[in-house]
């Protein structure tokens, strides 16, 4: 035994951080707001590429001030977004094809460095949400995001 306790074979044991995710498809932006205050949020990443919506409240900088107004921090990491025609194949219903494109994505310089600015943003404790458009995290590259996130740095991931 040394001074920091039982560390078997030499390795530390790193506690798991949670990591939520959330779409705002067919939410409105108070029950949107709802959900993250309740989930404790501090910070929402938006891992869109394109930080527009055609649904009011959604675009990123009304988006940024509502959170504001909820005491939520908005961060933009455009680098994590879908590319074209891998949001082009997620409209289709084409979700395989979706996902081979994004995973090629997560090998670019953008997006590594993006993935590993938010590892160190999860790394500081921060209670951190992951943005996307999709309901359904099995549909969206957030569950993607969260996924390569988490062989990075020891998470739980929980989908509001």
């Amino acid at each position: 035994m040394n001074r920091g306790g039982d560390r078997r074979a030499g390795s530390v044991q790193r506690l798991a951080v949670d990591v939520a995710t959330i779409g705002y498809q067919g939410a409105t932006v108070a029950s949107f707001l709802q959900a993250l205050t309740d989930a404790r949020i501090e910070l929402l990443v938006d891992v869109r590429a394109v930080a527009g919506s055609r649904l009011p409240g959604f675009s990123k900088t009304p988006l940024a001030a509502n959170l504001r107004g909820a005491g939520i921090d908005y961060l933009h990491l455009r680098g994590l977004g879908t590319p074209a025609p891998g949001r082009a194949a997620a409209r289709a219903g084409r979700h395989e094809e979706m996902r081979a494109i994004y995973l090629e994505h997560l090998r670019t310089h953008e997006a590594r460095a993006e993935l590993e600015a938010l590892a160190d943003i999860v790394r500081s404790g921060r209670r951190v949400c992951l943005l996307c458009f999709e309901a359904d995290p099995a549909h969206c590259h957030r569950s993607l995001v969260a996924k390569a996130l988490g062989e990075t740095v020891p998470i739980e991931v929980r989908h509001l």
